[in-house]
């Protein structure tokens, strides 16, 4: 329950979205603009901007809202204005999303984003990307909800030249943030609110202040430092009563339930939890009352008072069963991971129509030889062009999966787990680097960290690795598989080697880049290797070995390669070694490690 719970903590993300303007929601402005409205005398091109500012600001009714917007896309699709579609959509998806409806909410986002596009409005899709990673973040996928975000920051980086533009980066960046916050990164999701908070500091944007403190305050919350947390998020609490912006006071209040739970002070975190029910009630917050609920189940039921436990439970699976599609958002996953793929896919099939209806054109004027001419011309470019295609999609699969893997893959539609004997695994961790994780600029340090991974992704191609996958800042390899090989463990030692000389070349560069020590972990042994799921396929593998290797790892010291007695039987002719001592390895007694000297 305690992760189900955290997963609506990144939903603030969401509402820090829907505040993508430079002065932000206010119910006043939309009771004003009512009056305006509901006098019926405007010419169309004004009712649209009246529309989109109603539905914007309309806080107290949300079905009032979602008319406004309704209304809104109707008018624009009369009109053909592109600009304002994207907008009407938008209001749509936010509003559904905030309702509980998730598919219809991804479904407006789509639409808002297709509009966006034909309007050529970069700053609207940056935005759109955003809101779709929401979605998909409290769907539990996260996965595409980083895909998403990515999209949206590097959209949103390309016009970044005004106040609006800033701000609605900065959105884009806290939700990412709040992404790694909800999976437990907790170093990410500092270096991502803090770059975030930064420039709504510049920006002096009061919104975004009161979403980082309150974010920062989680994050606190999380590791431990209860006094910071406390502070952080009864600040932004105080900012957005202000502010009438509801939503994110209810996570809040959940967050100070549980920092005073920890204390061991029940009653402060009984009345923190229905302070954020009752809000939650007041304003139809559908998950937060789930939410609510839940939290107040927990409480009592630590009282012992399991009657009210129940009640509330209760109470928490309807609100839960009513925000009823989150299965469905996570097939429609399978369908939009990659909304371009999708569009393309659809291109694909008109041409291989219009190329049936061409052919039935040439057995009917086959006596035209111009004609036959120019529908074969035709037929030529729709095949080079599905050809080319065809190339791009499978150099994707094979940017991901092996290629015997993805080979069975496009045959048998699945992969096999199959059993290795002999293989020999890798893990690489860069010392410190959480600590530098708070000094460092964030772009600096992504840029830094990728620099390393591309030259060990170039060292394991190298020396016939397969690479497996990167976690934060560490990164992990294999030799031995999907191809067998009897060399598996020196191919291993010497990346190694490869990998410890280029951190040392680079320790001292002066080149703009955070540079850092590393140790390496070395273990060989059996593993079981195979893709699991129906989508965002990843090769993964899995067993004691894996264990094992990530032991040695954490076990070795900086600059030096840790391996077990295992790989130093299988190296010790070729490669000169150090015993070092022996550690205690649960479920397998002593194990033996040497260095590689």
């Amino acid at each position: 329950m305690k992760n189900k719970r955290k997963a609506y903590c990144v939903l603030i993300g969401l509402y820090c979205f829907i505040v993508m303007s430079v002065f932000g929601q206010d119910q006043k402005i939309a009771d004003s603009l009512a009056r305006i409205y509901n006098s019926n005398r405007l010419p169309d091109t004004v009712k649209l901007e009246l529309l989109r500012n109603l539905s914007f600001n309309e806080l107290r009714d949300l079905n009032l809202s979602l008319q406004y917007a309704e209304e809104l896309i109707n008018l624009s699709s009369r009109l053909g204005n592109n600009l304002y579609m994207y907008r009407g959509y938008l209001q749509k998806g936010n509003k559904k999303r905030l309702m509980g409806d998730l598919d219809e909410a991804l479904d407006a986002y789509f639409k808002s984003l297709e509009a966006a596009r034909k309007a050529n409005y970069i700053k609207g899709e940056g935005g759109v990307y955003v809101a779709i990673g929401d979605v998909y973040g409290v769907s539990n996928n996260h996965q595409n909800a980083m895909l998403y975000y990515r999209k949206a920051i590097a959209t949103l980086r390309q016009s970044n030249a005004t106040k609006e533009d800033s701000l609605w980066l900065s959105t884009a960046i806290t939700n990412a943030g709040d992404e790694f916050l909800n999976n437990k990164i907790f170093d990410s999701a500092l270096i991502y609110f803090r770059e975030a908070g930064q420039i709504s500091e510049n920006l002096k944007n009061e919104t975004g202040k009161a979403y980082n403190l309150g974010n920062i305050g989680m994050v606190y919350a999380n590791i431990g430092d209860k006094k910071l947390a406390e502070k952080n998020i009864n600040v932004a609490i105080s900012m957005l009563k202000e502010l009438e912006d509801y939503y994110p006071i209810c996570v809040y209040l959940i967050s100070m339930a549980d920092i005073y739970m920890g204390r061991g002070d029940q009653d402060a975190a009984l009345d923190y939890a229905q302070r954020s029910l009752q809000l939650a009630k007041q304003y139809e917050l559908k998950e937060q009352i789930s939410a609510a609920n839940l939290k107040l189940s927990e409480l009592y039921e630590k009282k012992g008072n399991i009657a009210e436990s129940f009640k509330y439970f209760k109470d928490h699976i309807a609100y839960r069963d009513s925000v009823n599609n989150i299965k469905t958002v996570q097939k429609m996953a399978d369908l939009r991971t990659d909304f371009e793929v999708s569009q393309m896919q659809t291109k694909v099939d008109l041409a291989n129509q219009a190329s049936k209806n061409q052919r039935n054109m040439i057995l009917s004027l086959g006596a035209i030889l111009g004609l036959i001419t120019l529908l074969l011309g035709t037929l030529f470019w729709y095949y080079k062009s599905i050809s080319k295609e065809k190339k791009i999609s499978e150099s994707l699969l094979l940017n991901i999966l092996p290629v015997e893997t993805a080979k069975e893959l496009k045959q048998n539609g699945k992969v096999h787990s199959i059993k290795f004997d002999q293989v020999t695994v890798l893990f690489t961790d860069f010392i410190e680097f959480s600590k530098l994780a708070e000094k460092v600029d964030p772009e600096q340090l992504v840029r830094s960290i990728d620099f390393y991974f591309t030259k060990f992704d170039e060292i394991t191609t190298k020396h016939g690795l397969e690479k497996i996958k990167t976690v934060g800042d560490a990164y992990m390899c294999a030799c031995g598989l999907p191809t067998p090989t009897k060399t598996h463990a020196r191919n291993v030692m010497n990346a190694a080697r490869d990998m410890i000389e280029v951190v040392n070349k680079e320790r001292n560069a002066t080149d703009g880049l955070s540079h850092f020590d590393v140790r390496v972990g070395v273990h060989t042994g059996p593993v079981v290797a195979g893709i699991v799921g129906i989508k965002k396929w990843q090769y993964d593998i899995w067993g004691d070995t894996v264990n094992i290797a990530s032991r040695m790892e954490s076990m070795s010291k900086p600059g030096r390669i840790n391996m077990s007695e295992t790989t130093y039987n299988e190296i010790k002719d070729e490669f000169p070694c150090e015993y070092r001592g022996e550690i205690e390895v649960k479920n397998r007694g002593v194990l033996k490690m040497y260095f590689l000297s």
